[in-house]
């Protein structure tokens, strides 16, 4: 059993810039403003209209994110139903074939410190459902069938699409205090990355009570 950390991967190509400039373009239909449109116009535009609430406008641009996380982290990802998924699936992948290495992988929970006697617990029960889930399959079971003994730290593959508007909306749900811990362990850095590449879209959000 492998035993890994949560990480993300922004996979649209992005041009904090070219993206500005796109949805100025979109949003000046609204006020017929097309020609107040200059090389420089875009921030002072995109940064006005989320000032205002006008944030209907993001939604002309999409940028999809890979989650590696748990189970439990992508059943809350999927709520979101402003966006678009693909994801791992453990009806189809036998983690029994050399493709995954003849083991399963967990995701190391945020809230388990090493060396514990509630981690070594935690440890101890995934590797009680891997050898389940082997010896199901052995006795001929599927994978969809085997997988009903998996444990919710499986690690799994998500890919979420979103437009710019729902990933403000999910930055100030997940980041919150409330979020589940894990869920925050991966928002909190995207959110961060996010705020480096397109700062006038994401800058005026904050993560509560965060130490930099």
């Amino acid at each position: 059993m492998k035993i890994i950390s949560p990480s993300f991967e922004i996979l649209t190509p992005l041009d904090g810039k070219t993206i500005l400039k796109h949805i100025e373009l979109c949003g000046r239909v609204c006020y017929k403003s097309e020609d107040k449109i200059t090389d420089t116009s875009a921030a002072a535009f995109v940064a006005g209209i989320i000032k205002r609430g006008h944030e209907a406008v993001l939604e002309h641009f999409n940028i999809s994110v890979k989650f590696i996380c748990d189970r439990g982290v992508s059943h809350e990802l999927v709520r979101h139903r402003l966006a678009s998924y693909c994801q791992e699936s453990t009806r189809y992948c036998n983690y029994y074939k050399e493709g995954f290495g003849g083991e399963i992988t967990v995701i190391r929970p945020a809230f388990l410190v090493e060396g514990t006697k509630a981690f070594a617990c935690w440890r101890g029960a995934c590797e009680t459902a891997e050898r389940s889930y082997f010896s199901l399959l052995e006795w001929g079971c599927s994978p969809q069938e085997a997988r009903s003994v998996l444990p919710n730290s499986l690690k799994t593959e998500v890919v979420m699409t979103a437009n710019l508007r729902e990933w403000r909306h999910f930055f100030k749900l997940r980041t919150a205090p409330a979020a589940h811990p894990q869920m925050r362990e991966v928002a909190i850095p995207l959110l961060h990355r996010m705020q480096e590449l397109i700062p006038v879209v994401f800058d005026d959000l904050e993560v509560p009570n965060e130490k930099r």
